[in-house]
C-alpha cells in the first residue's frame, strides 16, 4: 500500500493489516508516520503515539490542556468498588435460598459400625503418607486355573479372589516390608513373619474386614474355603470380633461391584493394601497377536514411610505375574 508524502509524491508504507485498520480508525495518515519496527515497518505503538501527539497539538492550538486518556483498566481501588457495587446489585436481585422442608432431609446418627469405619478411614488418611501404583494384567491364566480347580473338586467354589490372595501370600513372603507396620511409640518398623489376610466385605451393616488367619499356612483351596465361610458370617452378622481383627495385610475387591479400578485406603496400621478390579474381556497383545483376553487392574496403596516405591512395585509385579501365569504362582509357593 502507498500513501502520499508532503510533496504529493507516493510513499511506500510498511504496515500490517491490523495496524492499517487502527490508523484508519484513528484518522492517522500512514505516510506521515515514521516506523520504528524492523526495516521501518509501522507498529501499533507508532500509530498510537502519532495520534496522541496530534491530539496534544490540536488542544495546544485551541489553548486547552491535552485531555487525559482514561486507562483501559481501572485502578485497583476503583475496580473493587465496581465489583462490590455489582455484587450488591446481583444479591439484591436474587432471592435468598429457601431451606428444604424437614421431610426432605434425613439425619442418621454416626454410631456403631459406621462410626468405626469413619474413625478408621480418618486415622488412615491423617497419619499415612500413601502412594499408589497400578498395573493392567492379563488374567486369562487365572481364569483358566480357577476353572480347572473347580472342575477337579466339589468341596469349595474357588473364586478369582482366592487365587489372588494366594499370590499375595507369595508376594508378602518376597517383600516383607509390605507385610509390616510402623510402631510410632518405639519408632520401629515391625516386620511380621506371618500373614493374616483381611478382605473388605460389604454388608447391610456396613463395610467389614474379615481376617483369614494363618493365610501363609493355607493352600489355595484352604484360602477359598475360609474366604467363603467368613464372607457368609459377615453377611449374616454371626462373625466374631476375633475374626475381624489381627490382619497384617488387606485386599479390597471392588471389582465385585463392577468397578475397573480405584485408589484403596490403607487399613491402618498396615503398610499397604491391594485393590482388585473386575475382570473384563479386552483386546490384548498376546504372543504377538491382538486377541480378546481376560484383563483386570491391580493397584497397591502403600505407606511411603515404610515401603519404597521399588518394594511396592516389586510386590505388585510378582502378584501380577502369578495372576498371568499359574506356573509363576507355583514357583513362588
Amino acid at each position: 500500500m502507498q500513501a502520499t508524502g508532503g510533496d504529493g509524491r507516493p510513499v511506500k508504507v510498511l504496515a500490517k493489516p491490523p495496524v492499517r485498520k487502527l490508523a484508519k480508525d484513528l484518522g492517522v495518515d500512514l505516510g506521515a508516520v515514521a516506523g520504528s519496527g524492523p526495516d521501518g515497518i509501522i507498529t501499533r505503538d507508532d500509530i498510537v503515539a502519532h495520534s496522541e501527539a496530534n491530539a496534544g497539538l490540536a488542544d495546544a492550538g485551541n489553548g486547552r490542556q491535552p485531555a487525559r486518556a482514561e486507562p483501559l483498566v481501572p485502578p485497583a481501588e476503583d475496580y473493587q468498588q465496581l465489583l462490590q457495587a455489582e455484587t450488591a446489585e446481583t444479591e439484591a436481585d436474587v432471592a435468598p435460598p429457601q431451606a428444604p422442608s424437614a421431610d426432605l432431609v434425613e439425619r442418621r446418627p454416626l454410631k456403631g459400625m459406621r462410626k468405626a469405619i469413619a474413625l478408621q478411614m480418618t486415622v488412615s488418611r491423617r497419619e499415612i503418607p500413601e502412594a499408589t501404583s497400578w498395573v493392567d494384567v492379563d488374567a486369562t491364566g487365572l481364569w483358566d486355573l480357577r476353572a480347572d480347580l473347580n472342575a477337579s473338586q466339589e468341596r469349595v467354589n474357588v473364586s478369582p479372589l482366592a487365587i489372588i490372595m494366594r499370590a499375595v501370600v507369595a508376594g508378602l513372603r518376597e517383600f516383607p516390608e509390605v507385610n509390616s507396620r510402623l510402631d510410632t511409640e518405639t519408632n520401629e518398623i515391625v516386620l511380621q513373619r506371618f500373614t493374616n489376610l483381611g478382605f473388605a466385605a460389604q454388608t447391610d451393616a456396613g463395610l467389614m474386614v474379615p481376617v483369614i488367619h494363618g493365610a501363609d499356612r493355607r493352600s489355595t483351596l484352604g484360602i477359598a474355603e475360609e474366604l467363603g465361610r467368613l464372607a457368609a458370617a459377615a453377611r449374616d452378622r454371626s462373625i466374631t470380633p476375633a475374626e475381624l481383627s489381627g490382619s497384617t495385610f488387606t485386599v479390597s475387591n471392588y471389582g465385585s461391584f463392577g468397578v475397573d479400578g480405584g485408589n484403596p485406603v490403607i487399613n491402618h496400621p498396615e503398610a499397604a493394601i491391594l485393590g482388585v478390579g473386575r475382570i473384563t474381556d479386552r483386546p490384548w497383545v498376546h504372543a504377538g497377536r491382538v486377541e480378546v483376553r481376560k484383563v483386570m487392574q491391580l493397584a497397591i496403596a502403600f505407606d511411603h514411610r515404610i515401603c519404597d516405591g521399588g518394594q511396592a512395585a516389586g510386590f505388585l509385579r510378582l502378584v501380577a505375574d502369578c495372576v498371568e501365569s499359574p506356573t509363576a504362582l507355583l514357583a513362588a509357593l
